[in-house]
């Protein structure tokens, strides 16, 4: 089996996937629920002579490993200073969240501030006013033995390529997924996988509500942020809703705003270089540490 790029480092305790390539700046890309790190591919061209560009993929997903600690907000924010730890880059960093990992570039910047250079978010999760579900426990514990369950009947190396395949064409305007097929079989049929899958999505209000308080307790620090927002151009009601809650978050940031239009959910496949901009448009306020090695 060919060796995935980059490489593995040990973040509390947990062996994550991670690359780091180019020079200069520190950006760290964080893809959305159940996305792994080639979904950056059309945009790390643009940033690596600009960035030093870093990826990896959250516990279970791409080739990282499990974690036995279900997701929180604040967990994730430790886990992107981890990264940067591990790779040697302790300086401020400007984070990239799309979609569920807004949350965690968000909360990044609230609980790393010395750290945080600029802060982008491309078409994240919003949710204004979240409260957490009942049986938080069990709802983690019914999570864990559904991906068990269809680990045990294979279903994740039955569907799993084929179900990326179709999400992708739902959310993106491209109409077809850019990963190659032995690399979707690698990772989405793996039950690993599709149980990290589960996992986040049944913590998602959690870790909005988290978020929530965070917000609360903990302000950002004074740095640029940037606001992406996907649109089809149809003008349907669910666009323009979709569109004024994102401009609602930006106000909420002091965040700058831009309808990126046309484009799907995933917006790194469909209009990489936009997200490229937005990066390229935070301007780190201190100087970062660009002595990571390019293609680490």
């Amino acid at each position: 089996m060919e060796r995935p790029p980059g490489r593995m480092v040990r973040v509390d305790g947990v062996a994550l996937h991670v690359l780091s390539e180019g020079a200069g700046p520190v950006c760290v890309l964080s893809g959305g629920l159940g996305m792994g790190w080639f979904d950056w591919d059309p945009v790390v061209p643009l940033l690596v002579e600009h960035r030093t560009v870093v990826r990896f993929d959250r516990p279970g997903l791409g080739f990282s490993e499990s974690s036995p600690h279900p997701p929180t907000a604040a967990g994730e924010a430790d886990r992107v200073a981890g990264v940067l730890d591990a790779l040697g880059l302790p300086g401020p960093a400007t984070v990239v969240g799309h979609s569920l990992a807004a949350f965690h570039a968000e909360a990044f910047a609230r609980l790393h501030p010395e750290r945080t250079a600029g802060v982008v978010l491309v078409d994240g999760s919003v949710e204004e006013d979240p409260s957490p579900a009942p049986a938080r426990d069990l709802r983690t514990a019914a999570a864990r033995a559904r991906g068990r369950a269809v680990t045990a009947a294979g279903l994740p190396r039955a569907l799993g390529p084929t179900l990326r395949r179709l999400t992708v064409r739902a959310t993106s305007m491209r109409r077809t997924d850019p990963a190659p097929d032995d690399l979707l079989r690698r990772c989405y049929g793996s039950g690993r996988v599709a149980r990290a899958v589960l996992l986040e999505n049944a913590r998602y209000r959690d870790v909005a509500a988290e978020l929530i308080a965070l917000r609360a307790e903990r302000p950002l620090p004074p740095v640029p942020v940037a606001v992406l927002a996907a649109s089809h151009g149809n003008g349907s009601w669910f666009e323009r809703r979709w569109l004024d809650r994102q401009r609602r978050l930006a106000e909420l940031l002091d965040a700058r705003f831009e309808t990126v239009a046309p484009a799907g959910h995933l917006l790194m496949l469909d209009r990489p270089q936009a997200v490229a901009d937005a990066v390229l448009s935070v301007t780190p306020t201190r100087e970062s540490n660009p002595s990571q090695t390019p293609g680490a």
